[in-house]
């Protein structure tokens, strides 16, 4: 692995750590589930072009309603990195590269807001009935 690399990955592991958030007021953290349960019901968000400046525009849709038991992924669109954090103890997507995805499984009802930890003006919320 060269130097650069390594200095790059370190860099994103600290900031990443340096920018979580924890709410302990929130509703019950949602399971993940990598990959998505086959033939499960699922739902898709895209990080579109320029989604940095979008603010709660920035996740297409930015609200998605959906049933228990759905996986939600997010796809990258844009040419820069993003992420889906929760603004809960949640989901964590790490760094979501350009052209990457993310998923994950929400198995409690509940209202969840989730933002960009890179670019903190980008919003959505997943409701889960």
């Amino acid at each position: 692995m060269s130097t650069v690399r390594l200095a790059f990955i370190s860099s994103v592991l600290a900031f990443t750590i340096a920018c979580g958030s924890s709410d302990s007021s929130s509703p019950a953290s949602p399971t993940p589930s990598t990959p998505p349960v086959a033939g499960g019901p699922s739902s898709s968000v895209t990080i579109p072009s320029g989604a940095e400046s979008l603010g709660n525009r920035a996740y297409n849709p930015d609200d998605v309603a959906v049933a228990v038991g759905t996986t939600v992924t997010w796809t990258n669109s844009d040419s820069i990195a993003h992420t889906s954090t929760s603004d809960a103890n949640g989901w964590n997507s790490g760094i979501v590269a350009p052209g990457g995805r993310f998923s994950f499984t929400f198995q409690a009802p509940g209202t969840f807001s989730y933002h960009c930890t890179i670019h903190p003006g980008m919003v959505g919320t997943v409701v889960v009935r």
